[in-house]
């Protein structure tokens, strides 16, 4: 099986913000695969919502077996298990979240579906912080 090089950024504005961004590298690290490289934490204000509870966020890089779908999957099992009860496409918008983890580049694949779009548009061109954190995986 090829090991695909992903670029993952995961952010938390719900409960100890930290301690859920941990647990989800620590779950990402068992059962998805190794995490190679982390970024500093960065705590930012919500983007493209209003709510007064500030976000810490992370990237990191992890190496998987999985496709972009499979791999999608694995995060949204790991989002539902930490306690993210509903997902902003289904909202139509974004809310508060226990964890939010978001695939931003997977190799050099370009790929579009219903539910991913890789690389990550607005990650890589449009959110500042974004940018910040990713500059030593991009």
């Amino acid at each position: 099986m090829s090991q695909h090089h992903v670029v993952l950024l995961l952010g938390s504005n719900l409960g100890d913000k930290k301690k859920n961004i941990e647990l989800s590298i620590q779950k990402l690290n068992q059962e998805v695969g190794k995490v190679t490289a982390l970024s500093e934490f960065l705590i930012t204000e919500p983007v493209e919502f209003a709510s007064c509870n500030i976000f810490c966020n992370i990237a990191l890089v992890i190496c998987t077996h999985f496709s972009p779908i499979q791999l999608l999957k694995q995060i949204k099992r790991i989002e539902v298990e930490m306690g993210r009860t509903q997902d902003s496409s289904t909202l139509g918008g974004y809310t508060d979240r226990v964890i939010d983890i978001d695939i931003v580049k997977f190799d050099n694949l370009k790929f579009v579906s219903e539910k991913l779009e890789i690389p990550h548009q607005k990650h890589l061109f449009e959110r500042e912080f974004s940018k910040i954190i990713l500059k030593d995986f991009i």
